[in-house]
C-alpha cells in the first residue's frame, strides 16, 4: 500500500518529537498523594498515539481496518514523583526500526519545570487488521519512520535506553 486513505499530519521531525503535552488528572492520583504507577503508562500510552499520528498509523489505521500496532515490550523508570495538576511534557526518540517494528523511547518532562519523572521505552509491531498477525508498515509510514529516525540519529542514546530490570548488588 503506498497512500493511506485519510489525510495525514504534517510529520514533524523535531528531535526529539515534542508535541504531547498532558495534565495530572485528580483520578490518576494514588493515597500516597502523587501519579498512581499504572497512569504513567497510559500518559506514555498518550504520547505513543501521538507519535504514532504523526507515523500515519493512529486511530484512523484501526478505524479504517487499514492495520492495527500492539506493543511486543515496555520498560518504565520512575524518576521523581508527579502530582494532580501538574502539566506534563513528553518527547519521543525514534532509537531503531525496521520493516515491521519501531523502537522508541518516551521521557516525560514536568511541563513547566523541565525536570524528568519518568522514561518508557517501548517496541511497537505492525499488525494486519484482517489477520491480526505481523505486517510490513505501509510505504507512507515507512517513509517517516526513515525520517524521523534519520534526524534523531543525531540524539544520544538515552541514557535509560536498554536497562535490565534487576537487584544490583554492591
Amino acid at each position: 500500500m503506498t497512500t493511506l486513505p485519510y489525510p495525514l499530519v504534517d510529520l514533524d521531525l523535531t528531535a526529539p518529537l515534542d508535541r504531547h503535552h498532558a495534565t495530572v488528572l485528580p483520578e490518576w492520583i494514588d493515597w500516597n498523594g502523587h501519579m498512581n504507577v499504572g497512569f504513567y503508562v497510559v500518559a506514555f500510552d498518550k504520547a505513543t498515539d501521538t507519535f504514532c499520528t504523526q507515523l500515519g498509523v493512529g486511530w484512523e489505521y484501526t478505524r479504517d481496518k487499514v492495520g492495527m500496532t500492539f506493543v511486543l515490550e515496555a520498560h518504565v523508570t520512575y524518576d521523581r514523583e508527579v502530582r494532580e495538576g501538574d502539566p506534563l511534557r513528553i518527547t519521543t526518540q525514534v532509537l531503531d526500526y525496521d520493516s515491521k517494528r519501531v523502537h522508541y523511547f518516551h521521557t516525560m518532562h514536568h511541563g513547566s519545570e523541565g525536570w524528568v519523572s519518568a522514561t518508557n521505552e517501548l517496541i511497537l509491531m505492525n499488525i494486519d487488521f484482517q489477520t491480526r498477525r505481523s505486517a510490513p508498515w505501509p510505504a507512507e509510514t515507512y517513509r517517516r519512520l526513515e525520517q524521523m529516525a534519520a534526524a534523531h540519529a543525531k540524539l544520544s542514546k538515552p541514557e535509560k535506553a536498554g536497562r535490565v530490570i534487576a537487584i544490583r548488588r554492591r
